[in-house]
């Protein structure tokens, strides 16, 4: 079963290139949705996040806006918060792939937004990244209900450059010129996997 790596900055299609590969019968793991899920009432990353930084619930759930400004900028705070994340998400993935390998699957798609800067990559067959034009990312961000051009550039600031990612990327979907044209791309890209003469030869351990 193939590890794919779907990743890319805010704003770039991401989420809707993953909703492509799931249309295609691709399983996709959403490791935002995931975390979402563990910061919900009755979530099991609550009381961690409450005990380890004081505050940041409101009515049993993680209020997110009051953990990102408890984080921002404190580089040992991150570490924390990843310290107690990380483990719950790693356990969940598990059980992902056990399904995915239970239904048979060929490969499954990772859809995680820091895959580069945390050096997952390193443990994919392959990686997708989703990209457009940066004027398209700024308005489809901007456009988003609280979102303001000081967010914005706060988290590109922590994110590896669009241009970086898509010299590190053995696909790259342009999601600036509509969703037929993506789709397509997905399309291809899948044939492309599933064709060991066109897939990608990575040094890495995944199988």
């Amino acid at each position: 079963m193939l590890n794919i790596g779907l990743t890319g900055s805010i704003g770039m299609g991401k989420s809707t290139t993953a909703a492509m590969f799931r249309e295609a019968g691709i399983p996709v793991y959403d490791a935002d949705a995931v975390v979402a899920d563990l910061y919900v009432k009755g979530g099991a990353a609550v009381a961690p996040l409450e005990a380890a930084f004081p505050g940041v619930t409101r009515d049993g759930a993680v209020d997110r806006e009051a953990l990102r400004q408890r984080v921002l900028g404190d580089d040992a705070a991150m570490a924390r918060l990843n310290a107690i994340v990380h483990p719950l998400v790693g356990a969940d993935r598990g059980a992902f792939f056990k399904h995915a390998q239970e239904a048979g699957a060929d490969m499954v798609v990772l859809d995680i937004p820091l895959l580069f800067e945390t050096g997952g990559d390193r443990n994919m067959d392959a990686v997708v990244v989703a990209s457009a034009p940066e004027d398209q990312q700024r308005a489809r961000v901007l456009a988003r209900p609280g979102w303001t051009a000081e967010r914005l550039d706060d988290i590109l600031k922590r994110q590896l450059h669009d241009s970086e990612k898509r010299k590190r990327a053995d696909f790259v979907v342009d999601t600036g010129q509509g969703l037929d044209h993506a789709r397509a791309q997905v399309a291809e890209i899948i044939a492309a996997l599933r064709d060991p003469a066109r897939r990608p030869q990575r040094n890495n351990p995944a199988t």
